[in-house]
């Protein structure tokens, strides 16, 4: 008589490169708790595709694949997490499998006992031993080496992403709601991708409640690195369509609700996002005429690096075009930092001159040692907009009503995605608060100072300089930088 154990190695070891063949036979579809499911999903069916055609190809087999996938409500996404995660197991020895999730509520109560639920009806459920926060295999001597593990993600801690290795093996990461898991895990995360001769499969997995950060990015910025697709709930088998119509004559379909929650799309703006995509885009390598902003004065502002990993910039805003002029790392030796500054107003001919009093302070007086009259901006002192809890708050307004009123930024996608970065901090008094560039770290979004450099522009009203020779009356007044659209 046949070993049945030794036919299910066989069979495990033929399905090692083939996903899609592994879950049509590791379930008794039909039947059981899979009573109302004939076989996986479509949309599943084709990414267990898609990681086959990937490791059965000797050119693709060793280079990471990065599958995201956007989607509705109801799709089915923690059940193919399930699937993978017994197909990962099952066909590779010493496969190794991290999880993680938006939060550590979403990682314990839904995600993890759904994981839990595809291997306890898994042909190989006897060979796994499904505990709340891990699956590990059975034998007792690669218990330590063989699993998947459910990590809650900290940006303060992340260590147990940067140790994720498993050279020459199998590597297998997840992320789950992963609109809301912090940029910074996504950059430690990649430390993953470097084992060489190493199946490394990277899965990200939401429905997409945020237009900004690493998982938004996977469909814009790095669209040509990761495998994508965003999935509307009423195309896949199993999801309530009664519901969903009902939506749909509720919100609209066209609404941020139904887009996120239905359709699988970004939201035009986040819940708290101060600055919504739509007016970035529109501003976006917006291309104007000279004469709608030539004349303007012009504005130079000097946003300076607060951490060794921030950038220092320096900027120039006429009217409504703004150009970033520099970009530099941070630099500490304010006098070199003033000279570029200088040869910048003189270049440009600025009309004024507004640096960043955080960590400005230093360049404005190597300035001044050299005859420059400039402005420290203070972004926490009083602001002069009473709807505006600070300076901060006070010039992000501005900013804001300049795109949304024709403003021009450069095709600059790090300047884009920082425009739209910074939250709003909810106040009994109703004045807008935006969060500290602290706490955008904090939450692993990078300080923005590619925006700041266009935000200082608006510190203080400025008037142009009156070129020799031209009378005094004949000069400008006040300058309104909406003028050439009335």
């Amino acid at each position: 008589m046949a070993d049945p154990d030794a036919e299910l190695i066989e069979l495990a070891a033929e399905c090692s490169r083939d996903p899609l063949r592994w879950v049509g036979m590791a379930y008794d579809w039909g039947v059981g708790e899979l009573a109302d499911h004939p076989g996986p999903r479509a949309w599943q069916a084709e990414m267990l595709a898609e990681i086959r055609d990937h490791l059965q190809s000797p050119v693709t087999r060793f280079q990471p694949l990065m599958i995201a996938r956007a989607s509705g409500h109801g799709i089915g996404k923690s059940a193919a997490i399930g699937m993978v995660v017994n197909w990962a197991l099952s066909t590779c020895e010493d496969a190794k499998v991290v999880i993680t999730a938006n939060t550590d509520t979403q990682l314990r109560t839904k995600t993890a006992p759904e994981v839990g639920k595809w291997q306890r009806t898994s042909i190989t459920s006897h060979w796994l031993d499904v505990q709340a926060t891990s699956v590990a295999a059975m034998d007792k001597d690669h218990a330590k080496a063989w699993r998947a593990d459910f990590v809650p993600w900290s940006e303060h801690n992340t260590e147990a992403f940067a140790g994720l290795h498993n050279k020459g093996k199998r590597i297998v990461l997840i992320f789950d709601e992963a609109s809301a898991i912090s940029d910074k895990v996504w950059e430690v995360a990649e430390g993953a991708l470097t084992d060489e001769d190493t199946e490394i499969i990277w899965l990200a997995f939401g429905n997409p409640t945020r237009n900004a950060g690493r998982f938004r990015e996977c469909f814009r910025r790095f669209k040509h690195r990761w495998m994508t697709r965003q999935i509307d709930s009423r195309t896949v088998e199993g999801t309530n369509k009664e519901q969903i119509a009902k939506w749909a004559a509720d919100y609209g379909e066209d609404s941020d609700f139904f887009k996120v929650r239905v359709r699988g799309m970004f939201p035009s703006m986040s819940a708290r996002q101060f600055i919504g995509e739509a007016d970035v885009s529109a501003a976006y390598g917006r291309v104007l005429r000279p004469e709608q902003y030539d004349f303007a004065p012009k504005i130079l502002t000097c946003d300076p690096a607060w951490e060794g990993d921030d950038e220092l910039v320096i900027g120039l805003r006429q009217g409504l075009a703004f150009r970033i002029l520099h970009v530099m790392p941070k630099n500490d030796n304010d006098l070199v930092v003033a000279q570029k500054l200088a040869q910048f107003e003189d270049d440009e001919g600025a009309d004024a001159v507004f640096v960043d009093a955080g960590f400005g302070t230093g360049i404005v007086s190597a300035g001044q040692g050299m005859g420059r009259s400039w402005t420290l901006v203070w972004f926490a002192s009083a602001s002069g907009d009473p709807g505006a809890f600070n300076k901060r708050a006070e010039m992000w307004k501005a900013a804001r009503d300049w795109l949304k009123s024709g403003g021009a930024i450069p095709e600059d996608p790090q300047l884009r995605d920082e425009l739209q970065a910074p939250e709003v901090v909810p106040r009994v008094d109703g004045k807008v608060q935006i969060e500290a560039k602290k706490d955008m770290k904090a939450r692993g979004v990078p300080s923005p100072n590619r925006a700041d450099a266009l935000v200082l522009s608006f510190a203080f009203p400025v008037i142009k300089r009156h070129p020799p020779g031209v009378p005094q009356g004949q000069s400008s007044n006040d300058y309104d930088p909406y003028a050439a659209l009335r």
